[in-house]
């Protein structure tokens, strides 16, 4: 483990020596995640792309690297569809996730390799790293932060920056 290295723990995010309020999946961290459990996975994930919003971020708060998204961006979650898992754009008559939102969650969004780039079906779709709806209300297995401390942490971590979440039984060990 590196100061590098974004780590879940049961009193938040740790990355660069520091301590970030977290919020995560509904249903907690499991070690099986499948599509619809409202669960935050465990393993070592990495961060292999990152999104904004043009219109509501200035450059100043965007990582060079990081994307726009764009009007018809969506994020395919239709897990018996061959672009399971995939950015893809409107049209698109299988179920997606419209990234750009009216509410503020994706107005930055960190992108994980949960499931990627080979998706198995029914394995769960898109961990991001995104803006919460407010401290402690749940997601549906994404991690989510409060937007100034989303800002901090995606101008920081690069392309394969490692995202480690462990089920919280070897998080308090590991922590005590």
């Amino acid at each position: 483990m590196s100061p590098a290295d974004l780590v879940l723990t049961p009193t938040g995010l740790l990355f660069h020596g520091r301590r970030f309020p977290v919020t995560r999946g509904r249903n907690g961290i499991t070690d099986d995640k499948h599509e619809g459990d409202l669960c935050t996975p465990s393993g070592s994930l990495r961060i292999i792309a990152t999104l904004y919003r043009p219109d509501r971020l200035s450059p100043r708060e965007i990582p060079p690297w990081a994307a726009p998204i764009g009007l018809k961006d969506r994020w395919c979650d239709a897990p018996d569809h061959p672009d399971y898992n995939q950015l893809v754009t409107k049209p698109f008559g299988q179920t997606n996730e419209r990234l750009r939102r009216a509410d503020p969650l994706y107005d930055l969004v960190m992108i994980t390799d949960w499931n990627w780039p080979e998706a198995v079906p029914y394995r769960g779709s898109a961990i991001f790293l995104h803006q919460w709806r407010r401290m402690c209300h749940p997601t549906a297995g994404c991690l989510a932060f409060r937007r100034d401390h989303l800002i901090w942490i995606a101008g920081r971590a690069v392309p394969g920056t490692r995202l480690l979440i462990r089920p919280d039984r070897r998080l308090r060990s590991e922590e005590g």
